[in-house]
């Protein structure tokens, strides 16, 4: 029978796997009740997948707004139809010949200052995007090309870590809803010989990093105590300012009722705890506005 686990597991998703394959993998091997992602990774990617787990699903919202970073290998010479190594080559080109190293790297360098700061992208035909209730790689496969219109995305910085031509790697830090298999064919076009993704590495989910990761074998085969794997369910709220509250307050927030609090009036999303010891201290989020307390997503203290 499974049972109640509230809390995060930092996953790093293997290649191969999609991002709902690999929390029903988690779920299953933690034995938890209640699982969601917090925003999908392509089976071809591999990477960071924060899997959250009881009540912790009740924030996953708030890390699909939050910023990622990537590494990306991208291959310039040929377009395929996905944008990525997993779709067919639908035109090669001929590569750009450089002087010599340095003028390959100059080219390469010359690209990036446009694809920086706010941009306007226009999402894949194959990506999970609804059109009247269908998602876009339905129409793709069935050969069917819509118009998409363009949206404003942020690149914050972008770089290249690796070059072994004709393929060159990427390190990207950007916004929600950015298209990194995009971005690897809009440089491909601004080079003038297309280009296609051949490998992408999700390292960053906010303040989340890969290095706190677990494989999925590590928790399969339990190689570690199972709680080890799971962060608390705030981890994922780190980068809010807290309050803490006394126990009269908290049973009224948790009743749904506002409260007053005597301190400085802020405009601000605020994480909450009862002033109790952990781990069960930990109570929501709630919006404080002018000196007072409006709770927003609390969580079951029933335990």
């Amino acid at each position: 029978m499974s049972i109640r686990i509230d809390g995060v597991v930092l996953l790093d998703k293997p290649a191969g796997m999609s991002s709902q394959g690999a929390v029903t993998a988690v779920k299953r091997a933690l034995n938890a009740d209640k699982a969601g992602h917090t925003g999908t990774l392509d089976p071809m990617a591999t990477g960071l997948l924060p899997i959250c787990l009881g009540e912790a699903t009740k924030y996953a919202q708030d890390l699909l707004e939050a910023d990622k970073t990537y590494i990306a290998q991208v291959k310039f010479g040929s377009r395929t139809d996905t944008g990525d190594a997993e779709g067919l080559i639908i035109e090669e080109l001929p590569l750009p010949i450089f002087a010599d190293e340095t003028a390959m790297r100059a080219a390469l360098n010359s690209l990036l200052p446009q694809f920086t700061g706010l941009i306007a992208q226009v999402p894949p035909m194959y990506s999970a995007l609804k059109r009247d209730g269908k998602p876009l790689y339905e129409y793709a496969r069935a050969g069917v090309e819509l118009e998409r219109a363009a949206r404003e995305i942020t690149i914050h910085a972008i770089r290249w870590t690796n070059i072994n031509w004709p393929e060159a790697t990427l390190e990207v830090s950007c916004s929600k809803g950015t298209y990194i298999r995009v971005l690897a064919e809009d440089l491909g076009n601004a080079l003038g010989c297309g280009a296609h993704l051949v490998g992408l590495r999700r390292t960053e989910v906010g303040h989340l990093t890969l290095d706190q990761s677990f494989t999925i074998e590590s928790i399969q085969q339990g190689l570690q105590a199972s709680s080890s794997y799971i962060l608390p369910v705030d981890a994922l709220l780190q980068t809010l300012p807290h309050l803490t509250v006394d126990e009269e307050q908290a049973k009224r927030l948790e009743m749904g009722q506002r409260v007053p609090l005597n301190l400085p009036p802020v405009e601000a999303l605020v994480r909450i705890y009862r002033a109790t010891a952990a781990p069960h201290n930990f109570i929501g989020t709630a919006d404080w506005r002018s000196g007072v307390l409006h709770p927003k997503r609390l969580i079951s203290q029933a335990h």
